[in-house]
């Protein structure tokens, strides 16, 4: 676009929503959260001596500039935050640590939905930017608000994690739901209707390019974990490496799922291209036994169709039935021959 370096330029195919704010105070012994109208009430609500949660829904109106102004965070980052379509990754920063993830939905209609989800992690705050209201985090709000497992007593570093990894499970639901979409597609591979050929494979092709922009969103966030994995104990304790495994470990097994699933689409377009080519070859063949047995029949009509003054069976009064008899019998007996030898 011709701008300096670290613009703060928002960057996406669809409108921005107005930003709303949400602060979430938290530690061993209490819970708080507030919903401040104003990044000046949010950075004045945030509680010193807890770890704190900052959510941030919708990226316009130019709050996040001045949120991350006010967090001290780098011109860099902030231009990666606005720009939606950027590809995810982990980097680490002198006081915090900036990652982008992708979050993923499912519509009724098995359309699926993309959204950039970028993580902002220091000793005592975890700041999240999404681009739409609504995302999958409503357990960790549940476990927060209920002191449910360890989360309460773990330090922002883990609370990061539990955000992955309830995006990371949200995966294998919209994996679940393409495999119900390549499942009613390989029913309807076989489908005897010509008329529905042209609407089955323009579903299964988009069906398949949904895959392959699935797989270019799986396997840069698996990236992304692995690079988790591999960064210092600065913002990542160790306690915390075995749950990073974990969560590698799924990133593994939901990409797998995708490539099985792509090879399963092409399997169910060759599936239905055979059936194709079969019920185009049993046409053929009908047709092809049909002139076969018709151009036996064709030579003589054309031999006594001839205009020849001297035939003599043609004053003969049974030459007339006598070719049709003799018609007749070489279909039956073509008829007959194809029969035993199975070509219909």
């Amino acid at each position: 676009m011709g701008l300096p370096p670290g613009s703060p330029v928002y960057i996406g195919r669809r409108d921005p929503t107005q930003a709303v704010l949400s602060l979430l105070s938290f530690d061993e012994a209490e819970y708080g959260e507030v919903y401040p109208d104003t990044v000046e009430a949010l950075l004045a609500a945030i509680k010193p001596g807890k770890r704190n949660w900052i959510n941030v829904n919708g990226l316009s109106g130019g709050l996040v500039e001045a949120l991350c102004a006010g967090l001290g965070v780098h011109s860099l980052v902030v231009e990666d935050i606005l720009n939606v379509e950027h590809r995810p990754r982990v980097e680490a920063y002198d006081d915090y640590l900036f990652l982008i993830t992708k979050m993923l939905s499912i519509h009724e209609d098995s359309s699926l939905e993309y959204e950039q989800v970028c993580f902002i992690v220091t000793d005592s705050l975890v700041v999240t930017f999404q681009e739409t209201p609504g995302d999958c985090f409503g357990p960790i709000r549940q476990r927060l608000a209920t002191g449910v497992g360890r989360i309460r007593r773990s330090g922002t570093d883990y609370l990061a994690y539990a955000l992955l990894d309830v995006i990371v499970d949200n995966y294998f639901l919209v994996l679940e739901g393409q495999g119900d979409v390549l499942d009613h597609l390989e029913i309807r591979a076989t489908n005897p209707n010509p008329a529905a050929s042209g609407e089955f494979v323009a579903e299964l092709q988009q069906a398949k390019a949904g895959l392959l922009r699935l797989r270019r969103v799986l396997w840069p966030v698996r990236d992304s974990v692995s690079a988790l994995g591999r960064l210092d104990g600065r913002f990542l304790g160790p306690e915390l490496q075995p749950f990073l495994r974990d969560l590698l470990e799924n990133m593994v097994q939901a990409v797998e799922a995708v490539e099985t699933f792509r090879e399963h689409a092409a399997s169910i377009h060759e599936v239905h291209l055979a059936y194709v080519s079969n019920r185009m070859n049993e046409v053929m063949k009908v047709l092809t036994i049909i002139s076969t047995i018709f151009i036996p029949l064709t030579f003589l009509a054309g031999v006594y169709g001839m205009n020849f003054r001297h035939m003599p069976e043609l004053e003969k009064p049974w030459a007339y039935p006598l070719v049709l008899g003799v018609m007749a019998l070489g279909a039956g007996l073509m008829v007959v021959y194809f029969k035993r030898k199975k070509w219909f």
